[in-house]
């Protein structure tokens, strides 16, 4: 069992992505309303080292000694990845060792302003920050950041990071209604993505529970509207829980595991991690397919929420 790495998860855009999770859940830079890990616990931009070096390469070498059949090695997680100080060495370590591999990195992309972060992000293949607002009263609406951040210096460290980084970098958008997808702040996101110049613009909305309870997601319809509505290259929409399933990775196993736990009791996304052992990103992934399919429900209590077999 490891304790720093998940999957392979299945991933549309990153095929065979093994993960690594350099960060305590819940400790982040932002508490978004959407977030389907949880509600943040430590709201910080203080970059330590949360988990040991040592620990997450004896685990990689691990992991890697029998050869797995993967496509990218995928800094994410249960926590906001750049906020540990040794994920430049880590990711060094990674292109050393296993220079096949490509490398990922997800990031919410608000601690790019400092240069020395940028610099020790170069190597990756792909880096995919966020940026889900461009107004300063939106930015602390939706993704409630730590107070030491503004909207300004966040978009900011997100241009610099396109001069300095010769990868690819695939901005997503994270679209709720009522909340960014107004005309005044589709027009502000327009113009931060004109001047970011990523490879492409990924748009997503709720197909999980959020922090918040009442949000509402955007149907295909709507985010078609708005990418007719900016008129700019290299944007779509991310792909639907539905077609997970189709990916290689995707464990008909895990399904079944989860199905089969949550129809002795209603869960929580911390039961099943718990139960099972699985990464709660990697559940996620298949709570999303199942939820989709019809399979199964949500049902928020006291607790938190919890996911049931659906009752027909």
């Amino acid at each position: 069992m490891y304790k720093h790495l998940f999957g392979p998860v299945p991933s549309r855009r990153l095929g065979m992505s093994l993960g690594i999770d350099l960060i305590p859940k819940k400790v982040c830079s932002l508490n978004c309303v959407y977030c389907e890990v949880g509600k943040t616990t430590n709201l910080t931009i203080e970059r330590l080292e949360y988990v040991k070096y040592d620990s997450v390469i004896a685990e990689l070498d691990k992991f890697m000694s029998d050869d797995p059949k993967i496509d990218y090695i995928t800094f994410s997680g249960s926590g906001e990845p750049t906020l540990n100080s040794k994920i430049g060495a880590v990711l060094q370590f990674i292109k050393k060792n296993y220079p096949t591999i490509k490398t990922a990195i997800l990031t919410n992309g608000t601690l790019l302003y400092d240069k020395k972060l940028r610099k020790e992000l170069l190597d990756a293949d792909v880096v995919l920050p966020s940026l889900d607002a461009a107004s300063e009263a939106m930015f602390k609406k939706i993704d409630r950041p730590s107070k030491k951040l503004n909207i300004k210096t966040y978009i900011q460290g997100l241009v610099a990071l396109r001069k300095e980084y010769k990868g690819e970098i695939w901005l997503e958008i994270f679209l709720l209604k009522g909340y960014n997808d107004s005309k005044k702040e589709l027009q502000l996101l327009k113009e931060a993505i004109l001047k970011i110049k990523p490879d492409s613009v990924q748009l997503n909305t709720l197909d999980r529970p959020g922090t918040k309870q009442g949000l509402i997601p955007l149907t295909k319809n709507e985010m078609q509207a708005i990418i007719d509505f900016w008129e700019l290259p290299n944007v779509e929409i991310i792909a639907s829980p539905e077609e997970r399933s189709s990916i290689e990775s995707y464990s008909g196993d895990i399904e079944t595991a989860i199905l089969e736990t949550i129809a002795r009791r209603p869960c929580t996304l911390d039961d099943l991690h718990n139960f099972l052992g699985i990464h709660i990103n990697e559940i996620n992934k298949y709570l999303g397919k199942l939820e989709a399919s019809g399979k199964i429900e949500t049902v928020a209590l006291d607790r938190g929420v919890f996911y049931e077999l659906k009752h027909k």
